[in-house]
């Protein structure tokens, strides 16, 4: 899942691709590299200048009416908001990753009442708020319940089993012990049976664990997407595609789950 921001602020691209243009270029750059997914987003969750919905949807629709026209990848929205995710979806988008957890109370349901799948994410704090600090008695068990429970509403709201996806939220309400911990034990957010996507690119878990800045973070954000992966993470969300897709396909060569893209090297000819 390749990461597209239409946003001024982003934490990692500082606004690179908010003009329209450049955010196209940069998708159809994505598929070119790989992705099977394109998720795109208008509003960054953390804390920040709110954004009014009208905002949100002149930075997003078009956006992904673009590269629907220009392509058949997969588009995603990041979105906390039931308007923005249904806008999205009468223009070509098929998932809607809300990383607020169902804060909007109608989002299940715009959801369910069409074809797209819905990512849950583990966040406790309100989209563009101060964070309280986290405390958890442990995190992993906390999470799993979280996402049992959103999943029985969105469930309950008529979304289909199999159109659900699940995500930890790292960094999201979480230190980086926290982050660290829920990696070691992501087997048991897998465990929960919905598939498993992870957002670790880039993250502040692994620039104070490796001691590097924003920009200097990709080997240790590869080196997550492979632990999750062999731990059963089946979506990784990261910004920089054509690295992450050889590590993603080697490790599901590795896992058995992918064959070569051929074979030379000591195959002799009868």
């Amino acid at each position: 899942m390749a990461i597209i921001n239409r946003t001024p602020d982003s934490f990692f691209d500082q606004g690179a691709t908010f003009e329209l243009d450049r955010a196209v270029a940069a998708a159809i750059t994505a598929v070119a590299e790989g992705a099977d997914i394109v998720d795109v987003g208008g509003v960054p969750f953390g804390r920040g200048p709110a954004v009014s919905p009208a905002e949100e949807l002149h930075r997003v629709v078009p956006l992904v009416e673009a590269i629907h026209a220009a392509s058949k990848v997969v588009i995603s929205v990041d979105t906390h908001r039931a308007e923005v995710a249904r806008r999205c979806i009468e223009a070509g988008a098929s998932i809607i990753n809300d990383t607020s957890g169902l804060y909007d109370p109608c989002m299940a349901t715009v959801v369910a009442d069409s074809a797209a799948t819905l990512v849950l994410t583990h966040s406790l704090a309100p989209p563009r708020s101060e964070p309280p600090l986290p405390h958890y008695e442990d995190v992993t068990a906390e999470v799993v319940a979280f996402l049992r429970d959103r999943a029985g509403r969105a469930t309950a709201a008529g979304v289909p089993l199999d159109r659900l996806i699940v995500d930890p939220g790292y960094d999201l309400n979480k230190n980086t012990c926290h982050s660290l911990e829920l990696t070691r034990r992501l087997d048991e957010i897998v465990a929960i049976g919905i598939p498993t996507l992870v957002a670790v690119s880039n993250k502040d878990f692994i620039g104070e664990t490796l001691d590097r800045e924003r920009g200097e973070r990709l080997n240790g954000s590869l080196a997550v997407a492979v632990i999750c992966i062999t731990k059963g993470a089946r979506i990784v969300r990261m910004h920089d595609v054509a690295a992450t897709v050889d590590v993603v396909r080697m490790t599901e060569a590795l896992l058995g789950f992918r064959q070569p893209a051929y074979l030379r090297h000591n195959v002799g000819v009868s």
